[in-house]
C-alpha cells in the first residue's frame, strides 16, 4: 500500500483502460448486429449501496482521528477500513470505465432506436460507478493521518 494512497492520476488509468476494453468488447459483440444487454438495475444499486458501506465504515475511524483520543478505534480496523476504501475506488473507476466503453458504442449509432433506450441505463451505472470511487476515495481521505499529526504526542502516553 502507497503511504500516499490511491491518487486520482491511478484511477483515471483505471477507468481509460477498462474504457478501451468495454468500447471494444462491446465493438465485437454488436458488430454482427447485436444489441448491448441492459445492465442490471440491481447492479447499480450494489454500487451505490457499496460505497454508502465505505463510507459508513470510515465514520469511526474518521471520527477517532479528529478526537483529541487516539484509545478508540484499534489499528487493524483502521487499516482494513483504507484497504476497502482503496478498493471501492479502484472499482468505481474501473466499472465506470466498462460501462462508459459501452455506452460511447451506443453513442456511435443512435438511429436505432433500441440504443436510445440504452443511453439511460448505461448512464446511470456509470454514474453509480463513479459514486462508488468518489466514496472511496473520500473515506480514503478521512482514514489519512496527516504528519503533523504522527508528529503529536499522544495524551495518553503521559
Amino acid at each position: 500500500m502507497n503511504r500516499n494512497g490511491i491518487r486520482t492520476k491511478t484511477l483515471t488509468v483505471v477507468a481509460v483502460v477498462t474504457t478501451v476494453v468495454g468500447f471494444l468488447v462491446a465493438t465485437v459483440v454488436t458488430r454482427d448486429g447485436t444489441l448491448l444487454q441492459r445492465p442490471p438495475w440491481v447492479a447499480g444499486l450494489l454500487l451505490v449501496v457499496m460505497g454508502g458501506l465505505v463510507l459508513w465504515l470510515a465514520r469511526p475511524v474518521r471520527h477517532h482521528l479528529r478526537s483529541g483520543r487516539r484509545t478508540s478505534v484499534d489499528a487493524l480496523r483502521a487499516a482494513r477500513t483504507v484497504v476497502l476504501a482503496q478498493a471501492g475506488a479502484l472499482t468505481g473507476a474501473a466499472a465506470a470505465g466498462w460501462y462508459l466503453g459501452q455506452l460511447l458504442v451506443l453513442l456511435t449509432d443512435l438511429s436505432l432506436v433500441a440504443n436510445r433506450e440504452r443511453l439511460l441505463p448505461f448512464g446511470l451505472m456509470t454514474v453509480a460507478s463513479l459514486l462508488l470511487a468518489g466514496a472511496g476515495m473520500l473515506a480514503q481521505a478521512w482514514c489519512r493521518i496527516d504528519e503533523s499529526d504522527d508528529d503529536r504526542p499522544d495524551d495518553h502516553d503521559d
